[in-house]
């Protein structure tokens, strides 16, 4: 048995794939999916299948991809709603290769079609599961939201379902049975996964607060309460998902604008998206454009915050990186990319168009501020569990996914001041402010994480 998971760690999601004699199955693709090609290429393996835990609402599955390219069979759970061809499967069907078995287990709960997947290696003397591929029913350190599904399917119910799949489908598995999720720490499918990502059940028994002895009641109250906001993204991807994607191979090339034609664009609609470090845009970018670097968590935040049908014109380093930025957008759905500013800033600055300029400040020259009243109002933009464990006297809360609404009530001549945990989000949102108006606009270099170092006296 070949076993190989990929961590896509920008959207905190884990892919498989699992090989025997010579065929193989890959389990919850990304978008791009030359990895999977070259990596079964490389042990001798043709992807046969290309299973389906549930359909994904954070992302482009790459389903679509592996069947057209490979002629894979494309499986899903029974109660999919998927508007292509596929397999549906029920509890106890399976796939069966040389040395490998894979078994279905439905697990509804985070949505009514979810699965989980049992691994079977018949070359061990073990009759026991080897492996299971959890999806987003069970996570290393928490279960899956029962939320993200709208009004199509009522939280409480659906929370009753997964109380269902973990205790008596899940657990009943032996301790010894690896565990492996398609979400890390970060995903907004949960709300306390783990760094890890892969566990065991025994593990999970002991240490997954949601699997704790707990009533049927008690859990649906304690899935359904204080779940934070789902991203507004996750919706249309949900529906891509089912529809079918179309194939990446299909997108146009992106085209690169010379500096005036890109001012023209602009003009007309197109959206600058400046994927640069937030030092190198705070030193110069174009008026209006938005701020999404890319080595962050770029795909998830443009996803948030860019509307699917606003087309993009990008930003970047360098004229390599176009392809990677095109490529991250695409897997939230984010497909409208015309094309780049050709030669970066540079050329923009030679052709003797303006650029603006966001102030970058340390943690102490905020402080230094704040004493002398020269600032008017910090602005922290982290999601409200981060603000609760602790936050700036004075501050106030504005979470970044709502910030275009909420700073409608500022004056635009305020000094202001955006902080988030580390600089990345609160340089977004300083372009967002910029969109908006405001022009004196400071950027908080290191974040309240430094902003904590400074003051238990560690800077």
């Amino acid at each position: 048995m070949y076993f190989r998971q990929f961590y896509l760690g920008c959207l905190a999601h884990a892919s498989y794939l699992i090989g025997s004699g010579s065929e193989a199955a890959v389990v919850d693709p990304q978008r791009d999916i030359d990895i999977y090609l070259e990596d079964a290429s490389a042990h001798g393996f043709t992807i046969k299948h290309v299973i389906e835990t549930h359909c994904h609402a954070d992302f482009i599955s790459g389903h679509h991809e592996l069947a057209a390219r490979t002629g894979a069979r494309i499986y899903f759970g029974a109660q999919a709603a998927a508007k292509f061809e596929f397999v549906p499967v029920h509890e106890g069907d399976e796939i069966v290769m040389p040395n490998v078995i894979l078994r279905f287990l439905e697990a509804p709960g985070h949505t009514p079609e979810s699965i989980s997947v049992l691994i079977f290696d018949r070359e061990s003397s073990n009759a026991a599961p080897w492996g299971v591929l959890t999806g987003d029913t069970l996570f290393i350190g928490d279960v899956g939201r029962p939320d993200l599904l709208g009004s199509r399917l009522p939280a409480t119910e659906l929370a009753g379902m997964l109380y269902d799949s973990l205790h008596n489908k899940l657990l009943s598995l032996p301790d010894e049975t690896k565990v492996f999720p398609a979400h890390g720490a970060g995903s907004m499918c949960g709300r306390n996964i783990s760094n890890e990502t892969s566990s065991t059940i025994g593990e999970q028994r002991r240490f997954n607060y949601a699997l704790q002895p707990i009533s049927r009641d008690a859990f649906i109250k304690m899935m359904t309460t204080d779940l934070p906001e789902a991203p507004s993204y996750f919706s249309r991807d949900a529906q891509i998902n089912l529809e079918g994607p179309v194939l990446i191979d299909e997108f146009p090339d992106p085209i690169a604008f010379l500096p005036e034609a890109v001012q023209k664009m602009q003009r007309g609609g197109h959206l600058i998206l400046d994927t640069r470090p937030s030092s190198q845009y705070g030193a110069g970018h174009i008026l209006g454009s938005l701020n999404i670097g890319l080595a962050g968590q770029f795909a998830s935040w443009a996803g948030s915050l860019v509307k699917p049908d606003v087309p993009l014109l990008v930003v970047t380093e360098d004229a390599d990186r176009v392809r990677e930025a095109r490529t991250r957008l695409a897997r939230v759905g984010l497909e409208k990319v015309t094309g780049f500013l050709r030669d970066g800033v540079l050329a923009w600055h030679e052709a003797g168009l303006p650029l603006a300029t966001i102030e970058q400040i340390s943690v102490e020259e905020l402080r230094q501020r704040i004493e002398e009243k020269s600032v008017d109002v910090v602005i922290d933009v982290r999601r409200p569990p981060e603000w609760t464990s602790g936050h700036i006297e004075d501050a106030i809360h504005m979470p970044l996914n709502h910030l275009a609404e909420s700073a409608l009530s500022l004056n635009r001549d305020s000094k202001v001041a955006v902080i988030c945990a580390g600089g990345y989000r609160s340089s977004i949102a300083s372009s967002l402010l910029e969109q908006l108006g405001f022009r004196n606009i400071s950027n908080v270099v290191g974040g309240m994480t430094a902003w904590n170092v400074s003051c238990s006296g560690g800077l």
